[in-house]
């Protein structure tokens, strides 16, 4: 029976032996869904989905490191692949989420009605989202240090708090949208409610925004808490927490995947293309 090691330092990395089969279960399941992910991109040339598929990938090898660490917690690189991928992955989630949040506002000619510019829409945030992933990526991989454990854990604090903060700005953004193409909706996209399933991607959207803020909020308590914290000692905690909630969003972006909204941007930029010859 597997039991808990300290490094050859004499720290202890992890707070509990990691469950292999909790492990295995969603080893397999990113993997299924990821690899629908990565199938339907190169099906539809839909790229924008792409990070979403990568995130996929990054939850495959994080809980693939922590079914290989259920008996080497006195090893280094299990928990620092783990640590690492599991807490960055959402970041690429919010990535796509942001992108496609510019298509289906130009899927109903609604540009005018978004608080923010859209080609400020998804530059804006992806900075915001990068950013929040480098910030969090050092912070998991000093964390593994015992002298710099705590430094690591108020950088991966912070990166979460920004991410939060980011991720707030951006549902309100959309929702200003919803608010405003709703209340005074454009002509085309009027005549496109019927045809543009655009109310179904940003209700879509919403869901799984909610659920990465609430994995966001989750690790924020977590870390907040501290390695002595009841939420970072209790593996439970992680898989409810922060596991299923992503692996229902990469299904929920299966179900309504982005790929629905391309031939609607096809005719926009026809109409575009027609408009510059007619001024030419």
């Amino acid at each position: 029976m597997a039991q808990l090691q300290p490094l050859k330092s004499g720290y202890y990395v992890w707070n509990y032996v990691p469950s292999v089969a909790a492990a295995i279960i969603f080893i397999l399941l990113f993997l299924a869904i990821t690899s629908f992910h990565f199938w339907k991109i190169y099906k539809t040339k839909v790229h924008v989905t792409l990070p979403f598929a990568i995130g996929g990938l990054f939850e495959f090898i994080g809980y693939a490191a922590r079914a290989a660490a259920h008996d080497k917690t006195g090893k280094l690189m299990p928990f620092v692949i783990q640590s690492v991928f599991v807490l960055i992955a959402p970041t690429l989630f919010a990535a796509a989420v942001y992108m496609v949040l510019g298509r289906i506002i130009r899927s109903v000619r609604g540009e005018k009605y978004s608080p923010i510019r859209v080609e400020l829409v998804t530059r804006t945030f992806v900075m915001c989202d990068i950013l929040t992933f480098l910030v969090q990526g050092s912070g998991a991989g000093m964390m593994a240090i015992g002298s710099l454990s705590k430094t690591g854990q108020n950088i991966v604090l912070a990166g979460l708090i920004l991410q939060i903060v980011a991720f707030s700005l951006f549902i309100v953004t959309a929702a200003i949208f919803y608010q405003r193409i709703t209340r005074y909706i454009t002509a085309p996209a009027a005549f496109s409610t019927n045809e543009v399933p655009w109310k179904k991607h940003l209700w879509n959207l919403f869901a799984i925004s909610g659920l990465i803020l609430i994995r966001s909020i989750f690790r924020v308590i977590e870390y907040a808490l501290g390695s002595d914290g009841y939420l970072l000692k209790q593996e439970w905690c992680l898989y409810i927490f922060d596991t299923v909630p992503m692996f229902i969003a990469m299904v929920c972006f299966a179900i309504c995947h982005p790929a629905e909204l391309q031939p609607f941007l096809r005719g926009l930029e026809a109409e575009l293309s027609e408009t510059a010859v007619l001024k030419s």
